[in-house]
């Protein structure tokens, strides 16, 4: 179980990674959230997985530390908040700029030029 919840966190970090560094905002919003899927994941794995065990002290003779659950808790609570700004940013920048390319500017296109147009010029 552990690995494959290792997995999850290291697919959703790299997902998100590749996505931040895209060169549109709405890709970039997108892997900002993924990267906070995978902290919360990493924050509640730090907490050590049990399975029926509960979270508050005296209910069963097993329990799991809250701290963790409720560190994630208000990280969700802030990853919303977070998502929301920077998406009201990216239609700011969108309506100013024109474009939602993240540094403002449109990149180059290269010129298409047949194979016979080279041997001519």
């Amino acid at each position: 179980m552990e690995a494959i919840y290792a997995f999850c966190v290291g697919l959703l970090t790299t997902c998100g990674f590749f996505l931040v560094l895209r060169g549109r905002t709405f890709t970039v919003v997108i892997g900002l959230t993924l990267l906070s899927y995978a902290v919360n994941l990493f924050l509640f794995a730090s907490g050590r997985l049990k399975i029926n065990a509960a979270a508050v002290l005296g209910q069963s003779a097993e329990y799991t530390d809250p701290l963790p659950q409720a560190l994630v808790l208000t990280a969700i609570v802030i990853g919303f908040a977070m998502t929301a700004f920077v998406v009201i940013l990216a239609m700011r920048s969108r309506a100013d700029q024109g474009n939602d390319h993240v540094d403002g500017q449109m990149p180059d296109q290269p010129s298409r030029i047949s194979v016979s147009d080279k041997r001519s010029g």
